[in-house]
């Protein structure tokens, strides 16, 4: 009988631990039992080719390197645009000469800037071109002043000017000497430094503002 009761025992036993597995094994399959940590593979994450996110643009990077402030796309030096539009005028596609147009009577002196395309196409100018006059006294930056005529298209082998108005030294002092003119097209960097075909001097003023003032493109003799 001794026997019979360990076997009973252990069967028991035995009965229970398959009980209590069953149940676990019911438990996770209502639940919902842990899944496995998913692998992203990179060919997933990506777009399949770089149009299909974002398009290449014409000529890559290189175009950027040579677009001017007005947001045209320009190809550096050459004032070619994007689209068949004519780009920005380029320091080294201008030839830039200043002459003396002042007229006799007139109280203040006038020098006429020339700007000339010799690139082989034509190209855009913006309004004002920046001048500076060098003189004893430093440099001295022109005022803009007169209407605002818009963009210029500059054809090939053309040529427009703009004026720079400046007060004649009439007191009898000597005044500040001229130097030098320096003219930057619009939308450039690189400057052009001229000899001064004006009067010699500047009167002597109390400093508040510039009494030099340079026209828009197209109003050579109209600076004031």
């Amino acid at each position: 009988m001794r026997v019979h009761k360990v076997t009973f025992a252990a069967l028991a036993v035995a009965a229970g631990l398959t009980l209590t597995a069953c149940q676990n094994g019911e438990d996770g399959a209502a639940h919902g039992a842990p899944s496995s940590p998913s692998t992203v593979s990179p060919s997933a994450s990506r777009p399949t080719s770089p149009s299909a996110s974002t398009p290449a643009s014409p000529g890559g990077g290189k175009e950027s390197a040579g677009t001017g402030s007005n947001g045209k796309g320009t190809a550096a030096g050459t004032g070619s645009g994007e689209n068949g539009k004519a780009g920005t005028c380029r320091t080294d596609n201008l030839v830039i000469t200043a002459i003396d147009s002042t007229i006799g009577g007139d109280t203040d002196g006038t020098v006429a800037v020339q700007l000339k395309n010799r690139g082989g196409q034509d190209c855009t100018l913006s309004e004002y071109a920046g001048v500076d006059l060098k003189t004893s006294a430093g440099s001295l930056s022109a005022k803009r002043a007169g209407e605002h005529p818009g963009p210029t298209v500059l054809k090939k082998g053309a040529a427009v000017s703009f004026g720079v108005t400046y007060p004649l030294n009439t007191s009898g002092g000597s005044g500040v000497r001229i130097t030098g003119l320096v003219v930057t097209p619009p939308d450039e960097t690189k400057s052009v430094t001229l000899a001064w075909p004006g009067a010699a001097t500047l009167p002597v003023t109390d400093g508040a503002g510039s009494p030099v003032k340079v026209g828009p493109i197209g109003s050579a003799g109209q600076g004031g």
